[in-house]
């Protein structure tokens, strides 16, 4: 295998070292599927993506998704990494738009300032799970589970389980038992557990959240932009504040010392929800392999 260059990247961070780390790949027309999963594996960061083409083709460029274990059709925060690394590093003079051709679809990035925003793909609302059940999972009592909405699957180009705690508390003391974790999501369509509650680390923003995907090989994100898609649609269509549309801000990862903040917008236009997720990337690193 020739050289080929790579690039890590901090998403949804405020400055370097904080959000989720992302590695990006040139050159990736070169590999087989199976060295893309080797160097995923090796990497062992949450996501590392590979450009397929450096050239537009059907006007985006192709993008594939690994985490240490699996391809994945989509990703948050490797979409708004890698558009970033296009933009930066590719693309000539800085274009306000990039579109990822991903497995999922295409996924536009738009660029506001030091932003970044992707548009997700509308979203699909699976079953609801038993809050006892989960509970189990996360070490916490199924009283601080907030019964007032459900523990529901969404998916905006990944499924997750959405689960609402009541207080911040018991967020930080939440873990996963890997074994009444497999158990659950034997029969779910959706792997990832992500769990949300009204309120900040900071006292700054309006929401706080984790993410856990042993499955993908991923013990806890430190920011997900498909899971928090999927919460921004859970929350509009479950009007946790109320109304049927949001533009939140949502802090990640302090429990594992990657503070992360995301933007998360979405309101019901023609009869759908539309989502839109966005945050800030910082290259911190290119080097080859």
């Amino acid at each position: 295998m020739k050289k080929i260059i790579f690039y890590i990247v901090d998403v949804f961070a405020e400055e370097k070292f904080a959000g989720n780390q992302l590695a990006v790949f040139r050159g990736g027309a070169e590999l087989s599927a199976e060295t893309m999963q080797t160097i995923a594996r090796e990497m062992h960061f949450s996501e590392t993506t590979f450009i397929i083409s450096e050239e537009q083709h059907e006007g985006g460029y192709d993008v594939r998704i690994f985490t240490p274990e699996a391809e994945v059709p989509f990703a948050g925060h490797p979409t708004l990494g890698t558009a970033h690394i296009i933009r930066t590093e590719i693309a000539k003079d800085n274009p306000p738009e990039i579109l990822l051709n991903l497995k999922v679809g295409k996924i536009p990035v738009t660029f506001a300032g030091d932003i970044s925003w992707m548009k997700q793909v509308p979203p699909e609302f699976g079953k609801k799970i038993d809050p006892a059940s989960v509970a189990e999972v996360l070490g916490l009592k199924q009283s601080e589970i907030d019964e007032r909405f459900p523990v529901e699957e969404v998916s905006t180009g990944l499924p997750h389980i959405i689960v609402p705690l009541k207080k911040l508390d018991s967020l930080k003391r939440a873990w996963v038992s890997l074994d009444k974790y497999y158990n659950l999501i034997k029969n779910t369509w959706a792997k990832p557990i992500l769990i949300f509650c009204a309120g900040s680390h900071t006292g700054l923003n309006d929401i706080s959240v984790r993410m856990f995907a042993d499955y993908y090989g991923v013990p806890e994100d430190p920011a997900t932009g498909s899971g928090n898609g999927c919460l921004a649609a859970y929350l509009v269509k479950n009007c946790y504040w109320g109304k049927e549309e949001i533009n939140i801000r949502a802090e990640q990862g302090y429990e594992i010392k990657r503070p992360s903040l995301l933007y998360l917008k979405a309101s019901i236009i023609n009869e759908e929800i539309q989502v839109h997720i966005g945050g800030k990337s910082i290259t911190v690193a290119r080097g080859e392999l």
